[in-house]
């Protein structure tokens, strides 16, 4: 690839893993304790005076903090190592830059129908652009 800030697909994918294994599962404080929190299992922030979740006390929980966050270069990035790009029509397959096509994934919007989905995936194909969801 020309520009340097640009990672090849396969080493995206190997430094996204590496730092979604580094990234702690942020569940709500006390949510093993109750049916109801667990059933929720999302996060919440601590607000009791005593929480020792939030006083960062050792063994429990950690807070959610940017410190988390992915590299630039990495983020947003498919889970493949490709640069996701949505489609809601077959007109948006044909903005699709001839040199792009080997770095994208097609992601199909959520509310098509099935008629107009098999058309994308169809065109898709001919074009030589991979398909996450079709």
């Amino acid at each position: 690839m020309s520009n340097k800030n640009i990672l090849e697909p396969s080493k995206i994918r190997e430094l996204k893993v590496k730092y979604s294994s580094k990234k702690p599962d942020f569940l709500r404080y006390d949510w093993d304790k109750y049916f109801k929190l667990e059933r929720q299992n999302k996060w919440i922030r601590p607000r009791g005076i005593d929480n020792k979740s939030r006083l960062r006390l050792k063994g429990f929980p950690k807070l959610v903090s940017t410190g988390y966050i992915k590299p630039k270069m990495i983020r947003y990035f498919h889970p493949s190592g490709l640069k996701p790009v949505y489609v809601s029509n077959i007109n948006d397959l044909s903005k699709i830059r001839e040199d792009e096509k080997n770095n994208v994934i097609v992601i199909i919007n959520g509310n098509l129908g099935l008629r107009k989905r098999m058309e994308i995936v169809k065109k898709a194909n001919e074009y030589g652009i991979r398909v996450a969801n079709g």
